[in-house]
C-alpha cells in the first residue's frame, strides 16, 4: 500500500494545482451563483433576503428570455451546421497532395487565431451600410441597393453567423485533418480493388472513420455557439431591437442594470440548456456510434 502510494503521489500532486483551479474559478462561483438566483440581491438595496424561486418565475414571465434562447439555439445551429458543411470537403481536398496544401492550411485556419472582438470591429466595417463598407461597394457594381445587414432586424443574425463561420471554420478544418491522416490507407485501397467509386469511399469509408471528430466539432460547437457574447457586443449590442440578443448579453444587460440576483438565474438557466443540449447530443453520436460498430 506504501508503495502504491509512493508512486502515484507525484501524479496527484500534479493534478492539485489543476483542481484547485478548477475549484476556485467554476465549482465555487457556480455554487455561489445558485445561492445568488434564490434572492434579490441588487444595486438597489443594501439588504438581501432570500426570494425562492421569484426569479425563476419573473424569467418565464419574461418575453426576453426566450428571444435570447431562440437566438442562441438559432445562431448555434446554424453557425455549427455550416462550419462543418465548409469544414469537412476543405479538409478532404487539403488530405491530398494538393500543391501548397500548408500554405492554405494557414490561410483558412489564420482567423481563429485572431480576438472575436477584432474579428467583430474588421465585419462592422465590412458590413456598414455608409459609403466605405465594402461589401455594399462589391454588391452595387451589379447595380444592388446598399443593404442595412446589421441594423436590419431580418439580416442582423444572419451577418454575425456569417462572420463566425469565417473565423471558425478553419478550427473545425484542423480537427478533421487529423482523424483523416489517422484513416489507414489499406481501406481505400481494398474499396478500390472491390470497384467502389470516390463517393462511395467517402460515404462509407471517411465518413465513419470521421465520427471522433464529427462529435467533437459538433458538440464543442453547439456548446460555444450558446455562449456567444463578444461577436454580438462587437458587432450589434443585441439590437436592433433584440434581433440578435442571447442569453448571454441579457444576463450581462442584467448585471449593468444591477439587478445581480436576477441575472444569476439567467446564467442557471444558460446552464440548464446547455447540458441538456449537449446531452442529446451524446445520446444521438452514441446511437450513431453504435450502428457504426
Amino acid at each position: 500500500m506504501k508503495n502504491k502510494i509512493s508512486i502515484n503521489s507525484p501524479y496527484i500532486l500534479m493534478m492539485v494545482p489543476l483542481l484547485a483551479i478548477y475549484l476556485v474559478f467554476y465549482i465555487i462561483p457556480l455554487l455561489y451563483t445558485a445561492i445568488y438566483s434564490f434572492t434579490d440581491w441588487s444595486n438597489y438595496s443594501s439588504v438581501t433576503s432570500f426570494t425562492g424561486l421569484n426569479n425563476y418565475q419573473k424569467i418565464f414571465s419574461d418575453y426576453t428570455l426566450f428571444i435570447g434562447i431562440k437566438n442562441s439555439l438559432i445562431y448555434a445551429v446554424v453557425n455549427v451546421l455550416m462550419q462543418n458543411v465548409i469544414a469537412l470537403p476543405v479538409a478532404v481536398i487539403l488530405n491530398s497532395k494538393l500543391r501548397f496544401r500548408n500554405g492554405f492550411r494557414a490561410l483558412f485556419f489564420s482567423p481563429a487565431v485572431l480576438s472575436t472582438l477584432v474579428v467583430g470591429f474588421l465585419w462592422s466595417y465590412i458590413l456598414t451600410s455608409s459609403d466605405y463598407g465594402l461589401l455594399n461597394k462589391m454588391i452595387g457594381v451589379f447595380g444592388i441597393e446598399p443593404v442595412n445587414w446589421l441594423g436590419n432586424p431580418k439580416t442582423a443574425l444572419a451577418a454575425i453567423i456569417l462572420t463566425q463561420v469565417w473565423q471558425w471554420f478553419g478550427w473545425a478544418m484542423v480537427i478533421y485533418l487529423a482523424n483523416l491522416q489517422s484513416i489507414s490507407e489499406d481501406l481505400y485501397e481494398a474499396s478500390m480493388i472491390d470497384g467502389c467509386s470516390r463517393w462511395k469511399q467517402f460515404l462509407y469509408i471517411t465518413i465513419p472513420q470521421l465520427a471522433p471528430a464529427i462529435k467533437i466539432n459538433l458538440v464543442t460547437g453547439m456548446i460555444s455557439g450558446l455562449k456567444v457574447f463578444d461577436i454580438v457586443v462587437s458587432l450589434t449590442k443585441g439590437g436592433p431591437g433584440y434581433s440578435t440578443e442571447t442569453i448571454l448579453t441579457l444576463m450581462f444587460s442584467k448585471f449593468s442594470e444591477g439587478n445581480y440576483g436576477y441575472a444569476a438565474s439567467f446564467g442557471i438557466v444558460f446552464l440548464i440548456v446547455s447540458i441538456l443540449l449537449a446531452g442529446v447530443l451524446l445520446r444521438l453520436f452514441k446511437v450513431w456510434e453504435d450502428r457504426l460498430n
